[in-house]
């Protein structure tokens, strides 16, 4: 794979492009992992490219995965660079807080014609930092959304506890569900405290081409199957421009992804990692692998039809 860097600095954008088949017009902006660079956004371009795709790894951050404030103006830079390139099909993918924010830039950028938001949410999350300050590993920013537009912050549902009770909340969690991270009940006490308003929810009638959204009701970052449901209610009942289809298992845990790409990441172990995370990976691990490999089978068919 040829790679090329970006910084936000020179470029725009965070991220590294990996071209793929020389006679491909089809373009897929990844956001995967801590980094543009590290292993798993390496791998995720790799298996992007084995659909016959180029690749354009995006990161917020330098090893960091926090969220505050990402300006989606830097799709718009990346999308530049892409058309630049002849690419005349442009799609995004993201999972977990990437799937929210693939959804968020499709959303502003008609250019984007195919979305796959895997694990999502449904509105715009309140802005994190995982910069360890006072040995919490993650922390809610103060007054900031994830996103912003134009140098201003999106509106966005607020976490129901602050530092250091919110990473202390998302310790506990976890440790009681026997998982290695957790966090759905503090995002349903955040619905109870606040329930999301019209201006946090992510306008997915607006997102033009194919949403593709992939979620597990055994989620248990949060009730992502629930929130893909409200998404599919909103485009039913407004005016849009797309057409969308929702994967939903009951077992897959936050981590549905494509068997093969999954294995690309950890040629040996891939399933190890769900059972060593999540409770119900431990608990249900060929449900989960069954999950994964249905997924693979149907994105690689979307990507191939579009």
């Amino acid at each position: 794979m040829s790679r090329q860097q970006f910084t936000p600095e020179n470029d725009g954008f965070l991220g590294t492009y990996h071209g793929g088949p020389e006679n491909s017009k089809k373009a897929i902006i990844l956001m995967l992992g801590d980094s543009s660079d590290d292993h798993m956004a390496k791998s995720g371009a790799k298996w992007v490219i084995k659909q016959g795709c180029h690749a354009l790894a995006m990161s917020a951050g330098k090893k960091d995965y926090g969220h505050h404030n990402y300006p989606l103006e830097r799709f718009g830079k990346a999308i530049e660079f892409l058309k630049s390139k002849g690419i005349g099909k442009i799609g995004i993918a993201g999972a977990s807080t990437t799937g929210m924010l693939a959804l968020v830039a499709a959303s502003y950028y008609p250019e984007i014609t195919l979305t796959i938001a895997m694990s999502p949410s449904d509105f715009i999350m309140e802005g994190f930092y995982r910069d360890g300050k006072d040995g919490m590993k993650e922390r809610p920013g103060d007054g900031e959304s994830s996103v912003s537009w134009q140098g201003k912050p999106l509106p966005y549902l607020p976490y129901a506890y602050r530092h250091p009770e919110y990473w202390l909340k998302l310790e506990e969690e976890a440790r009681n569900g026997g998982d290695k991270a957790a966090a759905r009940k503090m995002f349903d006490e955040s619905e109870r405290l606040h329930p999301v308003q019209e201006e946090e929810k992510i306008k997915v009638e607006n997102i033009r081409g194919k949403i593709v959204f992939v979620g597990a009701e055994d989620d248990v970052l949060w009730d992502t199957c629930r929130y893909i449901r409200r998404m599919e209610e909103r485009l039913e009942s407004l005016p849009h421009d797309c057409t969308y289809e929702a994967l939903l298992y009951e077992h897959g845990t936050h981590f549905v992804f494509p068997e093969s790409m999954l294995k690309t990441m950890l040629p040996v172990g891939s399933g190890l990692l769900v059972s060593m995370m999540f409770r119900a990976g431990k608990e249900h691990p060929e449900e989960c692998l069954a999950t994964r490999e249905d997924i693979d089978r149907k994105l690689t068919r979307i990507l191939g039809e579009w």
